[in-house]
């Protein structure tokens, strides 16, 4: 008998098949990367160009954030009512129309609300693709390829510095050079589009979530895709049930289910929100979104800066790929909480170089003993929040929620996550201006809190099925 991708007998899972589709879905998260990140190699060559200083500049790169916020306060309902697959479309569609927009702005509002249309794409991506490989993937696999997500986003963070360097090279180390008779700072955010549209064609390989189709009622083709995906020796007509157990218990999520406790909102819920919160505070997106401004504050040329980009994303991906080795053998606490003191101690050392800074602007400068510290202790900062917070904090939204309120409950602590990420960043301009030493300290104070947060609130989920999650 003949059998297809789609339908072959149980005890037949096709581990590289599911690897594909885990891989597909965090294409998502690539794009989220790339987006997010972009926006540092041209940020000087926006600033010429429209003749705004630090503070427009904020409004700019930080717009993109609040497009997410919204983007994926909105992913959760759409997945539950459309499919995750269709909501993976929207966001492709989404993140190529803003690529072509961003590269030709008329004016510096009408590229913010460019990168508003590009931060919802990244908001609904940051959502669906972590519910939407827990819900596919195998328990014993599970945190692996959930960390797909990170590593997929590390990767278009890397890429698009890679891309913003070559780029800036290629018109001659100026990013208000043209290439093609279009300054290099526009290709850089136009370039987009190009994974957007591959993005968006993947999604039509990969099939529907197994917990959407039975609760669509479309049992042949979640026996299908659960033939393909689960454990061999795995009764998949037991694992219907089962779900189907589940979900005839549950009914339709609302804002209401997440209510309840002291605090207004479940205990889980505040859980998940003071993870993203935490993720976002220890200040991991300047390093990412102002890495140019950043390093020419202390007295390195724009070149050089952008090289350093390239060489910290590289660092991101080692620490990425740490954590997807170690994330279902050790666990995803004992990595936060190494993650954390990591981090305190490496931003700490970063504020004490920096405390050093002569002068603002392009007339700044550090000592070497200082500069070499700073870079040191940056580097360092992004390998432990890589391996630990960085890759953790995805696979336990897509995990510790109950079925009943999951997709909603992430949506909620996701765009948390937008919110903090929008609130550092908006303000890092400003505070870098006023103290570079301190703001780093504050960064580091909140890496240290992290560590009883996650000690006293964090419950471990390795190894344990989503059915289970209460």
């Amino acid at each position: 008998m003949t059998t297809t991708a789609h339908s072959r007998p149980a005890g037949e899972a096709n581990l590289g098949h599911i690897i594909f589709i885990a891989a597909a879905a965090a294409m998502g998260g690539f794009l989220f990367g790339y987006d997010s990140s972009v926006i540092s190699g041209a940020v000087t060559g926006i600033q010429h160009h429209f003749k705004v200083g630090n503070g427009e500049t904020a409004l700019v790169v930080s717009s993109a954030l609040l497009g997410s916020a919204v983007g994926a306060a909105g992913a959760g309902g759409m997945a539950d009512r459309m499919g995750r697959i269709r909501v993976m479309q929207i966001a492709g569609v989404l993140f190529a129309i803003s690529g072509v927009g961003s590269m030709f702005p008329p004016s510096i509002f009408v590229l913010g609300v460019w990168r508003v249309i590009g931060g919802l794409a990244i908001g609904m991506a940051s959502v669906i693709a972590p519910a939407y490989i827990a819900e596919v993937a195998p328990p014993a696999v599970r945190g692996r390829l959930a960390s797909f997500q990170q590593a997929a986003i590390v990767l278009g963070i890397f890429i698009s510095q890679l891309v913003n360097y070559a780029l800036n090279q290629g018109a001659g180390g100026n990013p208000n050079d043209h290439i093609a008779g279009i300054q290099a700072w526009q290709w850089m955010l136009g370039a987009e589009t190009v994974p957007a549209l591959v993005y968006f064609l993947m999604t039509f390989a990969i099939p529907e979530s197994p917990r959407f189709l039975i609760a669509s009622g479309r049992i042949d083709r979640a026996r299908a895709v659960l033939t393909d995906i689960e454990d061999p020796g795995t009764d998949i007509d037991a694992r219907i049930a089962e779900i189907h157990g589940v979900i005839q218990t549950e009914h339709k999520s609302r804002f209401a289910e997440l209510l309840g406790g002291r605090a207004g909102l479940k205990t889980i819920v505040w859980v998940g929100i003071g993870a993203s919160v935490f993720q976002q505070f220890v200040g991991i997106n300047v390093i990412f979104y102002y890495s140019s401004l950043l390093w020419q504050s202390v007295g390195i040329n724009a070149s050089n800066s952008l090289l350093i980009s390239v060489s910290t994303s590289l660092v991101n991906i080692v620490g990425t790929v740490i954590a997807i080795v170690l994330v279902d053998r050790i666990g995803r606490r004992p990595l936060a909480l190494a993650g954390s003191a990591g981090m305190a101690v490496s931003l700490g050392t970063a504020a004490w170089a920096f405390s050093y800074r002569h002068g603002t602007g392009t007339s700044a400068t550090l000592p070497n003993l200082q500069a070499t510290v700073a870079l040191v202790a940056a580097h360092i900062f992004v390998l432990c929040f890589a391996f630990s917070w960085g890759v953790v904090v995805w696979v336990l939204l897509g995990e510790m929620f109950p079925n009943k309120i999951r997709a909603l409950a992430l949506s909620v602590a996701a765009s948390a996550q937008w919110i903090a990420n929008w609130a550092i960043t908006v303000s890092f301009p400003t505070m870098s201006d006023w103290n570079l030493s301190a703001t780093y300290v504050i960064y580091a104070c909140f890496a240290l809190l992290s560590i009883p947060f996650v000690y006293f609130c964090v419950k471990e989920t390795k190894g344990r099925t989503l059915e289970s999650m209460g």
